[in-house]
């Protein structure tokens, strides 16, 4: 797929996501810094004292309580705001990797819409592949040859779509949110000529259109399988040669066999 987008006039700038799981282990590490000074400052433990104390003993306590402070802070930045490592496009192996890698560009405005998107797409497949099973549990056997064809080809679909995202993320990979704002903001910098930024609105306009047609291309898997349970739901004859020739089984494997050989 080819699709044709025009350049966003959205200026794109991306920000922190306070972290979820954040303000949990920020209390955690509070509380264990909280006990430790307890622990050593307290008459009955340790018995460090700050005032009436030797000079060793003062400046061990305020040291202490520096360093103590210097910790909260850099845990509340690094637990509440700092943006989470995400695995590079080589690594991703499980659908949380695509997810985090994904949402990685969830706030950048230029991109927001097409990133939440494939993050819904992502969920829609996983759903329309457990109800998938599930029909084709009831109505056959696992050992069934009819049972492991349907099987084997919602997997390589779910698959495709999975390579997809991954295609995706390539592209938003190499993508200057910073400088796409700045040539499409109408206050952008008097030299550049009309011609550099001609061209350099062509050039969003490709990572646009590839990201585009991924999505679409989605969106034509996530409608074969809807056609797929469709058919599943009418289908009278158990036999795996009626499995073949289902018009949407074909279709999908007629898109599987192309995708490997584009890959090969």
């Amino acid at each position: 797929m080819d699709p044709k987008a025009s350049c966003k006039k959205i200026p794109a700038e991306e920000v922190y996501i306070l972290n979820r799981s954040g303000p949990v282990k920020l209390i955690g590490l509070i509380a264990g810094i909280a006990l430790s000074n307890i622990a050593v400052l307290s008459p009955g433990l340790l018995g460090l004292q700050i005032v009436g104390g030797s000079t060793l003993e003062t400046a061990s306590g305020v040291t202490l309580l520096f360093i103590s402070l210097l910790v909260v802070l850099y845990g509340s930045y690094t637990l509440l705001f700092k943006t989470p490592a995400t695995p590079s496009v080589r690594n991703l192996e499980t659908r949380d990797d695509y997810i985090a890698g994904l949402s990685r560009y969830r706030n950048v405005k230029a991109l927001q819409k097409d990133v939440l998107l494939a993050l819904e797409q992502l969920e829609r497949i996983d759903k329309k592949k457990s109800t998938l099973m599930n029909i084709l549990g009831e109505r056959f056997e696992p050992t069934e040859l009819s049972f492991r064809k349907f099987q084997s080809v919602i997997v390589e679909v779910e698959k495709l779509l999975y390579l997809n995202v991954r295609g995706i993320l390539n592209k938003l990979s190499v993508f200057d949110a910073s400088e796409f704002n700045l040539f499409t903001s109408r206050q952008r910098p008097k030299p550049f000529s009309d011609t550099l930024v001609q061209r350099k609105n062509e050039l969003y306009n490709e990572y646009f259109a590839h990201v585009t047609g991924y999505l679409g291309a989605n969106e034509e898997i996530l409608l074969k399988l809807d056609q797929l349970l469709l058919e599943i739901s009418l289908l009278d004859n158990t036999d795996y040669r009626a499995v073949d020739e289902m018009p949407c089984m074909k279709e999908l494997n007629a898109l599987i066999g192309q995708t490997k050989l584009y890959q090969n």
